[in-house]
């Protein structure tokens, strides 16, 4: 796999089947079921993606018509985001905290002819406003939900969709990719702005492949690119998540373990031992804050350990480093620092904070602990990362970096 790769495939769906067809029985997609990890391996995933497009196909449900998306970060996620893609179809993914009214709008807005929604759950608020806007006609459910069937739309289960035969699901969809472009459209994502009503940003396949290939550059390039692991935790309704925790991993070739939660989080990066993670500003803020909390009760020494360990970075951000801190600091490296390192599953190459600006101090604290923390900028129109600090370039955590690389 090479970064060529990205500009060969003219839409997402395409170079999700080019990984898996490489990749074919190696796990992609990880979630814990049952008090223990789980995956689907590639080729599962190729299949699947396969019988649920052709699935909404037999539905009537055609080439541009929108499907919403309500659902927690979970394989099922990804898999009917691809389907509804392979089938010529536009994914509107919402949030799982939206309420009735937030529901009516987006149904509304975006004319969304289906629903895939993961719970009963999460189908509470959402019935509701799709009797009432009256422009749904099939709810898709992964998990099963009672008195579904009274309402004004046709009820399929998870099982439904995944019923045909496979080898003929993928002859049909390569056939409709070959007609998919990078102008062609792949999702409507609604954002809030600045206030108001949510507003639909559409992004085209181009838009986010392009994005993908920028950001697929800086891990590349500044950290090396091998069998990368990704710990999904943001929404994936929000394009930050969407592109850089879904997609990426996807150019990459990565595997994708989605979090239990943010109190299950950090027992979660301890197994996974994630190599990527995208986060937001109030993670971090969270994290130092545990991280101090806990050496706080260590005792003398490893408060002792810490303040060098601050001291010496706030030199290092200033341009001010001392001669004796290179011995300092291997001392703090081999105690504090490893064991905090531990803490994030001990081979994480860069965490990247984005949607909200990042305290420099926040940046520093972690640059302190040895923790590469990159900061980006974006906007949901650009798919969504504009630029991102690069490592080669020299990390300055009051800066979002250099835009990213820009294919044609």
């Amino acid at each position: 796999m090479q970064l060529s790769d990205f500009t060969a495939n003219s839409n997402l769906v395409s170079l999700f089947f080019a990984r898996a067809d490489a990749l074919g029985d190696e796990p992609m997609l990880w979630c814990k079921r049952d008090g223990a990890w789980q995956s689907v391996t590639w080729a599962q995933a190729a299949r699947q993606v396969c019988l649920i497009a052709e699935s909404f196909r037999r539905k009537g449900l055609g080439s541009g018509d929108r499907i919403m998306l309500v659902s927690e970060n979970r394989p099922e996620w990804c898999l009917a985001d691809l389907g509804i893609m392979a089938a010529g179809c536009v994914t509107v993914p919402t949030y799982i905290t939206n309420t009735e009214r937030d529901h009516t709008h987006i149904l509304t807005n975006s004319g969304a002819r289906a629903v895939v929604v993961s719970s009963a759950g999460l189908a509470q608020p959402l019935i509701p406003a799709v009797t009432q806007t009256d422009v749904c006609e099939h709810l898709f459910s992964m998990e099963p939900i009672r008195h579904a069937q009274e309402g004004n739309f046709t009820y399929h289960s998870w099982a439904e969709l995944l019923e045909g035969d496979a080898d003929t699901a993928r002859a049909a969809v390569e056939a409709r990719l070959a007609t998919i472009g990078r102008n062609d459209l792949a999702c409507i994502i609604y954002t809030s702005g600045t206030g108001g009503a949510p507003r639909g940003v559409r992004q085209h396949h181009g838009a986010i492949l392009c994005n993908v290939d920028g950001c697929a550059r800086i891990i590349a390039e500044d950290f090396g690119w091998e069998k990368e692991i990704f710990l999904s935790f943001l929404p994936l309704s929000h394009a930050y998540e969407h592109t850089g925790g879904q997609f990426l991993p996807i150019g990459l070739g990565a595997q994708i373990y989605y979090a239990e939660g943010l109190e299950k989080l950090s027992s979660n990066m301890e197994q996974v031992r994630p190599t990527i993670m995208v986060v937001v500003p109030r993670l971090f803020e969270l994290l130092r804050s545990r991280i101090m909390k806990q050496v706080e009760k260590q005792g003398k020494i490893p408060n002792r350990l810490m303040s060098w360990a601050l001291a010496i970075g706030n030199r290092k951000a200033l341009g001010k480093r001392r001669l004796y801190d290179l011995p300092l600091d291997f001392v703090v490296s081999k105690t504090l620092k490893s064991k905090i390192r531990d803490k994030f599953g001990g081979r994480i190459k860069a965490m990247v904070s984005g949607g909200a600006p990042l305290n420099p101090e926040i940046g520093r604290f972690f640059d302190s602990m040895g923790l590469t923390l990159l900061q980006g900028y974006g906007q949901t129109e650009a798919a969504p990362v504009i630029s991102c600090n690069r490592p080669r370039d020299g990390i300055k955590m009051d800066t979002v970096g250099t835009p990213l690389h820009v294919w044609k």
